[in-house]
């Protein structure tokens, strides 16, 4: 794996490219003069967390077929008060349709976030991951 991060507005106006030529945006905080252009290093490490363990998920309940034709996951994520503000804290919570086994959804969550997401094996062992599955409301 290959990327590339270069400066695209000062003072912190950032992006990632890959090798295929897909980019993200990345800023820093408006408080030491970030311009909000783009997500927080630590919202792309979150929701990068997220997205690992979705693909996993969606494939594993694909595999059993469940029809997904609603998915969300809604991140919270909290940081510890202090230098490294690293984080504490991070609650996902898995959201399907109906139709979906909340069982089979939350034994493919457990099985993404335990054995299968890259994400959450290279993630700090500290940090508190918590998973919740539920339907849409």
């Amino acid at each position: 794996m290959k990327l590339a991060l270069k400066l695209v507005e000062s003072p912190f106006v950032l992006e990632a490219t890959n090798e295929s030529g897909i980019s993200i945006k990345m800023d820093a905080t408006e408080k030491i003069g970030g311009k909000n252009k783009g997500m927080r290093p630590m919202e792309v490490l979150a929701s990068s967390l997220a997205g690992c363990m979705s693909i996993d998920v969606l494939l594993i309940l694909q595999k059993q077929r469940q029809e997904v034709t609603y998915y969300e996951v809604s991140i919270d994520a909290n940081r510890k008060d202090a230098v490294p503000a690293s984080f504490e804290i991070i609650h996902l919570v898995f959201v399907f349709n109906k139709e979906v086994d909340l069982e089979k959804a939350a034994a493919a969550v457990k099985l993404s976030h335990e054995k299968y997401c890259s994400v959450s094996a290279s993630l700090n062992p500290e940090i508190n991951i918590q998973t919740e599955v539920r339907h849409q409301s």
